[in-house]
């Protein structure tokens, strides 16, 4: 279902809800823009729409949460790593460099699918 969106700036069409949400979460739609919903002919604030107050309320936070902790955890480890190359302390910084390795693949493919708004629906 198509969405179109309008504002002072414009007007600009999603082909579907998610894209709608993504664009919601990374601020490109503001909550005072109007919105279209196909089949539809009432326009409504952006805000006004519970599944986009809640994406807003419950957003990607990059900066809170868990995802900045393990990533300052990562960067931490990845410099004591260094630190043990540096000092020749070979098998003890390839040990610290895989276990920060897969922690930061583990936290990209967790990134990956929070913001996979088709991954809500393949559970």
């Amino acid at each position: 279902m198509k969405y179109r969106v309008k504002n002072q700036d414009g007007e600009i069409e999603f082909q579907s809800f998610g894209q709608l949400e993504q664009a919601w979460l990374m601020g490109l739609v503001e909550p005072t823009d109007e919105v279209l919903e196909e089949g539809k002919t009432l326009w409504r604030r952006a805000d006004t729409i519970p599944l986009l107050a809640r994406a807003r309320h419950h957003g990607d936070n990059v900066w809170g949460g868990a995802w900045f902790l393990w990533t300052l955890i990562g960067v931490a480890g990845g410099t004591v790593a260094l630190w043990m190359f540096h000092e020749k302390n070979y098998v003890i910084a390839l040990v610290v460099s895989f276990v920060v390795a897969g922690l930061m693949i583990k936290v990209t493919v967790n990134a990956q699918k929070r913001r996979d708004p088709h991954w809500q629906s393949k559970k």
